[in-house]
């Protein structure tokens, strides 16, 4: 509601000057609001580019102390770890995912002994980037089954734990898998161990880019519209993140991010959490090419930010994190 009256009230008096502007400026961006993702693969002194994330590279476990660096100098607060798992090693069952000297563990094992605790680590806890047929959980009789891709999720979760993953964040969308997290955790006296919650995570067009980074876009049968949610809905996303909080998730995430910023406004207001958001690769590659091409110039990449932040998020996972000095102007 607008008190006041024109031509007393000009609300444009307060934007006369940049000094101005800025004393009234509602929201405002710095890199304590973001966490960097870095995709990992196998090998040694590799830095492999991704031709549909311009600017995205994927590297090898002995590469990633100058990528930690760097973002501990930027003040970064923490980075999640995606892994391009070789396809000899996936199986229907995921089963790479427990194995403590894959690449998720072997680089959280890293990070730890060269940075200890400067910056958070953050795990993805899905299947989709061990499994043959991509999918983020089990499958019998062509359906993708519930309780049984739990029971593998807690055990994912465990290891990554004892090797030292700070915030563990299931992505996989399985209905109850929040509260079996939490009891597991806690009953290996990994109480500490915080769960941020992919609650509201859409069968979305714009992952691709990211399925490409981490291998499994080839591999993908299907959809995965039976588990992750419709995009036509919004009062289902408070339902599940209201379930996700009673079951113990300590933050919650919202994915993709700026087609659904009406989602994270509704969450932050609704349970007053932390609310994250997720730029997602498509999001990435589209404002980055568009930039390329000079269709749109790059201080879009800040406004597409501060647009995160205006709707509620304390937190926003982009790939343009580790770039975050030179867009903060």
């Amino acid at each position: 509601m607008i008190i006041g009256k024109y031509p007393n009230l000009r609300l444009r008096r307060n934007r006369k000057y940049s000094w101005s502007r800025k004393l009234i400026q509602e929201n405002t961006l710095s890199p304590s609001d973001f966490i960097l993702p870095i995709f990992l693969i196998d090998g040694s002194n590799k830095k492999e580019s991704i031709k549909s994330m311009p600017g995205v590279y994927r590297y090898t476990i002995n590469r990633l102390s100058q990528i930690i660096d760097r973002a501990i100098k930027k003040e970064i607060p923490m980075v999640a770890l995606f892994p391009k798992t070789k396809n000899n090693l996936k199986n229907e069952i995921g089963s790479e995912s427990l194995n403590e000297n894959n690449l998720v563990c072997k680089a959280i094992i890293e990070i730890k002994k060269k940075f200890k605790n400067q910056i958070g680590i953050m795990c993805d806890v899905a299947l989709d980037p061990y499994t043959s047929h991509g999918h983020d959980g089990l499958i019998k009789s062509n359906q993708i089954i519930n309780d049984e891709t739990i029971e593998v999720l807690v055990n994912q979760s465990l290891l990554q734990a004892e090797m030292g993953c700070d915030v563990l964040a299931p992505s996989d969308m399985m209905d109850g898998r929040i509260g079996k997290i939490r009891k597991a955790l806690d009953k290996s006296k990994f109480q500490n161990v915080q769960i941020l919650s992919y609650a509201a995570k859409y069968a979305s067009s714009f992952y691709g880019p990211f399925r490409d980074a981490v291998g499994s876009k080839g591999s993908l049968k299907g959809d995965k519209k039976t588990y992750q949610m419709d995009f036509r809905n919004s009062d289902e996303a408070i339902r599940e993140v209201a379930l996700d909080i009673k079951e113990g998730a300590d933050m919650v995430m919202v994915k993709p991010g700026m087609p659904y910023l009406d989602i994270i406004k509704s969450i932050k207001e609704k349970f007053k959490i932390p609310v994250f958001a997720y730029q997602v690769s498509g999001e990435y590659s589209l404002i980055s090419n568009a930039i390329q091409k000079k269709l749109i110039n790059e201080d879009a990449v800040f406004e597409s930010l501060v647009a995160f932040k205006r709707a509620g998020a304390s937190a926003i996972v982009s790939y343009y994190a580790d770039r975050i000095d030179k867009i903060i102007k």
